[in-house]
């Protein structure tokens, strides 16, 4: 039988929304392979977001308790994720893309002696009942299909904001196992974690992002983003050019050497499109790009391309939308 486990992020008492996603997934994938959807929690986790996972199809739910990973830490994350897993044996193993899953997932590789599928943007089961992870390369330009055909558990991380999530079954509930785990001897221990001041959903979740280039001219530009933003319900990015300018700080840096995001609505203001700016953004499901000039690269990535001025454009499309959501 071919159980598949997710590693379901929570924080603050709620699920991350990619804990949701990485349930529907798992739950087609174990149908494909003749098992069930199983997710893991480490850390305190309630009874009822164990039953929230259960409605995007996750049968059981099991949770790590120890007072040692109160706080995230990845030698206690691995310790405790690697003896669950050769407890249970899974076949597959799924992670999100997340800063926390990409710090403990190599290193629990490792240790379970198995391979790992990075920033994967889509899984199948194929004849053979393996999984097949599809991975961007070339800085998005191509994409290319990995197995780990030779080792258990097949392991992957997904890119946030690739699989979506399938609609609920209200009322459906999980088998809840709670285990008091032993996080082994920890090297170093987090003390303080502090929270950024804004309470804007993080880039790599958002749904629907507003980027700004170096276009923008100075910081206070920004302004106008968070304005269109706001109504949108978006999350604010920037281009490396914007950043290095010292308009905006890294955490809102979208492209190869910040944040790769996967949103439903990407619109890029003044950003020309440098490949590493695309290998960020470029699997966005619609992207909308405006900038002066007409021979700028985004537009031949962009569904939806505006030749102008982005501090005319910018104000006429905060008022549109105002109107229509306002209808």
């Amino acid at each position: 039988m071919g159980n598949v486990l997710i590693f379901a992020e929570h924080q603050d008492g709620k699920l991350k929304k990619t804990a949701l996603e990485l349930a529907s997934k798992a739950k087609e994938l174990a149908v494909a392979d003749g098992g069930q959807a199983e997710a893991v929690f480490v850390g305190a986790a309630s009874d009822a977001l164990a039953n929230e996972l259960a409605t995007y199809g996750i049968k059981k739910v099991y949770i790590l308790n120890s007072p040692k990973l109160e706080k995230y830490n990845t030698l206690g994350y691995v310790k405790v994720l690697a003896d669950l897993v050769n407890e249970i044996k899974p076949d597959i193993f799924l992670a999100s893309a997340s800063p926390v899953g990409k710090d403990f997932a190599p290193r629990l590789a490792a240790r379970l002696n198995t391979g790992l599928a990075s920033d994967v943007v889509e899984l199948k089961i194929d004849a053979d009942k393996k999984m097949v992870a599809t991975h961007p390369v070339y800085s998005g330009k191509a994409l290319a299909d990995l197995k780990i055909p030779n080792s258990l558990p097949q392991m992957a991380l997904i890119r946030p904001n690739s699989f979506g999530t399938a609609a609920p079954a209200a009322g459906a509930t999980a088998e809840i196992v709670k285990k008091d785990a032993d996080a082994g001897e920890l090297k170093a221990e987090m003390k303080e974690l502090v929270k950024g001041a804004s309470d804007k959903v993080d880039l790599t979740e958002a749904e629907i992002i507003v980027s700004g280039g170096r276009a923008l001219k100075d910081a206070a530009n920004f302004k106008i983003l968070d304005e269109l933003a706001a109504v949108l319900h978006a999350s604010v990015g920037a281009s490396r050019a914007a950043v290095d300018s010292g308009y905006a700080p890294h955490d809102m840096q979208v492209g190869q050497t910040g944040k790769v995001v996967n949103p439903k609505l990407y619109m890029a203001f003044g950003i020309s499109g440098a490949i590493q700016h695309l290998a960020g953004m470029r699997t966005s499901k619609i992207i909308v790009a405006v900038n002066k000039d007409p021979e700028a690269p985004i537009f031949q990535k962009a569904d939806y391309g505006v030749v102008g001025d982005l501090f005319e454009i910018v104000p006429l499309l905060t008022a549109e939308f105002k109107k229509v959501l306002s209808e």
